[in-house]
């Protein structure tokens, strides 16, 4: 890294530390993507389909060197409708292939969600070849208007083709609200655990299965958190934590229900025990804990088949207004995959830290570095750092201003991302982001309460076409929100009533992955 120059910002002095090559540990002769995406709006780094809508992801599954991704999808158009699973597979969770689709509605039944599990020898005998792997896809097959059920499909070549099961359903309750299956293989007990919705009734209900046909009733949970909206598109997860006294594993219950904005769906999560058969929490009800606090993240769940590693990945959109979205041809976009821990929280328990899965550091090119940059009560326009795909990395220290953070997007429109120091506020606003008119309930402000640490407020912000998502205090709090921007580029930091200072900023131009 070298000193390139010292830059006169608006008046202020400070030193400028520019890099045109890939970071360090990045491979340096990779061949460069084509063309990235000239769609309006279409997102570089974030999954979108080539076409038509998309909603949930489904299935996500490693195997032999591939993370599957399956997506609620209608082959028909960009409208929800014809549920049917679409697929695409990636060797790093960052560059996608996207395959024909997987799982197809027919006979009137849709496919809805669900989850995809390796059965390692084929010890379930549902696929043709005795003790070769097989990946077994669990799905709540939907009839409009008259009954959820679970059923499966089955595929020996890697998920490029599929069977459906002769005998499914393989679990009825008879309900018009039963959905979602996540399965996984609980090895203390040998057995396939699923966890499954009642969505109306906010439960959801625990099942286990030695060969993913025959399914047991083990407990069921439910009527805790967020009750405002139905439940659905539940998982459960172990992590590990080491702490000073050693090692300890908690499980994590996730639920798509009500959201940290009110009136807006999202995703909350309980932090408990389970052992094989009742998952019980840490603690009394408090108040929900929520995976995310922006408005456009939703029906998010964890990879399987992933040893000692967990990773989240949700639909970033709200049901609030994803049918009117203004994009054209396609609709509907994946959250950056993220890297889940625990760390313990206040109230005695654990709360979930993320980060972006480490491989998006390979489409960082451009580095530009900043170094105690002190703003007071002005704004600074960036004007070296263009572009619509960015990473960046700031670290914020107030100083006697009553409000500061930045401005993304600036120009005749704007999305804001500040602070406010006096009620321990952080607030992303996307009222003035750019198109907002396309449905009521789009425009708005997101607030989460965010102490200091030390004294700092740390932000890692990526920003992608049509995306932005926010890391908070090292993955203590994210938010994730879509905006439609015209075609500004310019990026702002400010301070206002007062003075801040930046001791350390480093801002990255990301390249398009796909090629």
């Amino acid at each position: 890294m070298r000193i390139a120059s010292l830059v006169f910002l608006g008046g202020l002095l400070f030193s400028f530390y520019s890099c045109h090559q890939p970071e360090a540990g990045v491979n340096a002769t990779a061949t460069a993507a084509v063309a990235p995406h000239t769609e309006r709006y279409r997102p570089y780094f974030h999954f979108s389909p080539e076409k038509n809508w998309m909603n949930d992801p489904n299935g996500l599954v490693y195997y032999d060197g591939e993370y599957h991704l399956f997506y609620q999808y209608n082959p028909f158009g960009n409208q929800w409708g014809h549920m049917s699973w679409g697929h695409a597979v990636s060797p790093d969770l960052v560059h996608w292939d996207h395959l024909p689709v997987a799982l197809v509605e027919e006979d009137g039944i849709m496919i809805f969600s669900g989850s995809a599990v390796v059965d390692e020898g084929n010890k379930s005998g549902l696929c043709p070849d005795p003790g070769k792997d097989c990946m077994v896809a669990v799905y709540t097959s939907h009839i409009e208007d008259s009954i959820q059920h679970q059923s499966l499909a089955y595929s020996s070549d890697a998920g490029r083709t599929w069977e459906k099961y002769r005998g499914n359903p393989v679990l009825d309750l008879a309900k018009k609200d039963f959905r979602d299956p996540k399965v996984f293989w609980h090895p203390q007990s040998d057995r396939w655990i699923m966890v499954v919705a009642l969505p109306r009734e906010y439960k959801v209900q625990f099942y286990a299965s030695g060969n993913l046909v025959d399914w047991q009733f083990l407990s069921e949970f439910g009527g805790e958190g967020n009750t405002e909206k139905i439940w659905e598109c539940p998982d459960l997860f172990p992590i590990e934590i080491t702490t000073p006294e050693g090692s300890l594993t908690k499980w994590v219950l996730i639920v798509s229900a009500g959201g940290p904005q009110p009136g807006y769906a999202g995703v909350q999560y309980f932090v408990g025990t389970f052992d094989g058969q009742t998952f019980q929490p840490d603690q009394e009800f408090i108040a929900p804990k929520w995976v995310d606090y922006g408005k456009d993240f939703y029906a998010a769940v964890t990879y399987n088949h992933i040893p000692n590693h967990r990773i989240l990945m949700g639909w970033a959109n709200n049901w609030a207004y994803a049918a009117d979205i203004p994009t054209n041809g396609w609709r509907g976009s994946m959250a950056v995959p993220r890297e889940l821990s625990l760390q313990p929280d206040p109230e005695g328990s654990f709360m979930l830290r993320q980060q972006p899965v480490s491989n998006l550091a390979g489409l960082r090119q451009e580095s530009h570095r900043f170094r105690d940059v002190e703003i007071n009560n002005r704004q600074i326009t960036l004007d070296s750092l263009s572009g619509l795909s960015l990473e960046m990395h700031l670290q914020f220290k107030p100083l006697d201003a009553e409000e500061f953070g930045l401005r993304l997007f600036h120009g005749k429109h704007q999305t804001a991302i500040f602070y406010r120091t006096q009620d321990e506020q952080l607030i992303f606003d996307r009222t003035r982001s750019g198109d907002v008119a396309f449905n009521t309930a789009f425009p708005g402000a997101d607030t989460v309460s965010v102490k200091l640490e030390d004294g700092f407020l740390n932000l890692k912000v990526l920003i992608d076409q049509s995306i932005i998502e926010v890391f908070v205090q090292n993955g203590k709090y994210t938010l994730v929100n879509r905006v439609f921007p015209e075609p500004d580029t310019k990026l702002a930091w400010y301070a206002l009533e007062g003075s801040i200072m930046i001791p350390k900023a480093q801002v990255w131009k990301l390249r398009s992955p796909w090629h």
